[in-house]
């Protein structure tokens, strides 16, 4: 029997998905089950049951053999080389030594702090005073999810046998293994990002995990064996036993990979609930003074990610908020809600007639903790039509400006665009990044790029292609690219000079004061 068909498990926020790629990168048959993405058992909390994510992805699979295929035939599954699994990042588990789960997982939306009494000393702390790192210090400590649960429930910490990533435990489930890919661990855990292993014992993020490197899984590098498929996930998933079971990424890696985003003048821009902008190096470096660059799916390289966090939640905020005419029509017409909305931002000139929007709605590490969004040049003019295509146009802009900083961190000019995520189905969309970018904006050949980013690590590692060049070269195929419109072009650039680029530091002082006068956000 040929072992031709490859299988990602691609656990989402919003659904998980089971995808057979065959080896010339198509999608050969799909599952989606959608899923709860999150409880709130206080404001501000973002939780899910551990076995709920892993009873959904066995849901996924079986469903995957009654979906149909592409070609029409019955799926085989005995065809299946290898599996491997890409899943949202940092969100975490803690397992006993039975593997049963303690807790319910701590999700990536989850928003909860732990007060920092005291702050790093010793050289680390002298250190982190003269380069001006402290609170940036302060806030990765304060979101660690470890730290709260060693606090808050220290009976649960007490029990803990290994504390996993969501990536972590969907890969014990089906291997019976403490086994991870080093290009998951984004979070906060105590993980060298330069080396790619977990930290020495004297790093400065063991402050997060009480204990030793023992509680933390094995890690192996994407592409390399995490174990087999057990005969119960067999009987669960439906994989057959004795599978392997091959080291991934995690889902931005992934997508990246999966848009063919190998060289560093690639930028891999991702339209998710977090935009990102990434290309890949062969070399450490910071996209941001300070900020590690992240693991990669192709193992020994680094990912040089920007995000917006709350990206393209504000796309679907505005939906949710002001779009029930076209949810209406769209119902009604049985067509896409996007499209609708396509159609809308279609009347609006380049601009918003002066409506600008900065997307910092939800701010990171990007910016300071005080930034806010903002929206500039409100006249009696604007429509919902121009509110909808500034919030495209601020998303576009902020990740430009994310783009040049990677440009002059890595030396490198970034020529080309890659474009995925939810997002990218708006042609709208595309067409804006393409003008404001001054760039031509590609989607690759197939929606599920972090999928078929897995799926070519599987490949690679399996010697299915020989290395990641060839398997790129065989499985990603670029689909529609849209061209910059010149004219359009030349409008956004100077607003982009000329306004953008000076809109947060001009305003930087106000968010400080909203900050001081009402602790939003603290």
């Amino acid at each position: 029997m040929t072992k031709d068909l490859l299988l990602a498990i691609d656990n989402g926020t919003q659904s998980v998905r089971a995808l057979i790629f065959d080896l010339q990168g198509q999608l050969v048959a799909k599952s989606q089950i959608h899923i709860e993405a999150y409880f709130s058992e206080k404001p501000g909390w973002a939780e899910q049951h551990p076995d709920y994510f892993w009873q959904k992805a066995c849901e996924a699979c079986q469903a995957l053999w009654l979906a149909p295929t592409t070609d029409g035939q019955p799926l085989d599954k005995n065809r299946i080389a290898g599996v491997a699994v890409t899943t949202q990042r940092a969100s975490v588990v803690n397992v006993d030594k039975d593997g049963n789960a303690l807790r319910p997982a701590i999700l990536w939306l989850d928003q909860r702090r732990t007060p920092i009494n005291k702050r790093v000393g010793g050289l680390w702390g002298l250190a982190f005073k003269l380069i001006r790192m402290e609170e940036t210090i302060d806030y990765f400590l304060s979101r660690a999810e470890a730290r709260w649960i060693n606090i808050h429930q220290p009976d649960i910490w007490n029990k803990t046998h290994k504390f996993l990533l969501l990536s972590g435990w969907l890969n014990y489930k089906l291997t019976g293994k403490f086994i991870d890919s080093v290009g998951s661990q984004v979070g906060y855990i105590p993980f060298d990002y330069k080396k790619q292993q977990w930290a020495g014992k004297n790093d400065w993020k063991w402050k997060v995990i009480p204990g030793t490197k023992e509680i933390l899984p094995d890690l192996v590098k994407p592409g390399e064996l995490i174990g087999e498929i057990t005969e119960e996930s067999s009987l669960l998933t439906g994989i057959p036993q004795g599978t392997p079971v091959m080291a991934a990424a995690a889902d931005k890696a992934c997508e990246i990979l999966g848009s063919g985003g190998l060289e560093p003048d690639v930028g891999c821009l991702s339209y998710g609930t977090t935009a990102t902008v990434n290309t890949t190096q062969k070399k450490y470096i910071e996209p941001q003074r300070f900020i590690p660059p992240y693991p990669s799916a192709v193992p020994g390289s680094y990912s040089t990610e920007i995000q917006i966090f709350r990206g393209f939640w504000m796309v679907n905020w505005f939906k949710n908020e002001f779009g029930h005419r076209e949810q209406g029509l769209a119902e009604e017409k049985n067509v896409s809600v996007e499209s609708l909305f396509d159609e809308l931002v279609a009347e609006i000139p380049p601009g918003s007639m002066g409506l600008m929007l900065q997307p910092y709605w939800s701010p990171g590490v990007k910016m300071g903790r005080e930034a806010k969004g903002s929206i500039l040049g409100f006249g009696d003019v604007h429509k919902r039509g121009h509110f909808y295509r500034a919030i495209l146009e601020g998303l576009a802009y902020s990740l430009r400006e994310s783009m040049e900083r990677v440009e002059k961190r890595t030396k490198t000019p970034i020529t080309q665009l890659r474009v995925s995520g939810g997002g990218s189905q708006s042609d709208a969309a595309m067409q804006i990044t393409a003008d404001i970018f001054n760039l031509p904006a590609a989607r690759p050949h197939t929606y599920e790029t972090s999928g078929l980013g897995a799926c070519i690590d599987i490949a690679v590692g399996l010697g299915l292609h020989p290395n990641f060049d060839t398997a790129v070269e065989k499985m990603v195929h670029t689909g529609q690219v849209f061209d910059p419109i010149p004219a359009n072009a030349k409008i956004y650039d100077e607003l982009y000079k000329r306004v953008y680029l000076k809109m947060y530091k001009q305003l930087q002082p106000l968010y400080k004061d909203i900050r001081d006068i009402t602790g939003y956000p603290e």
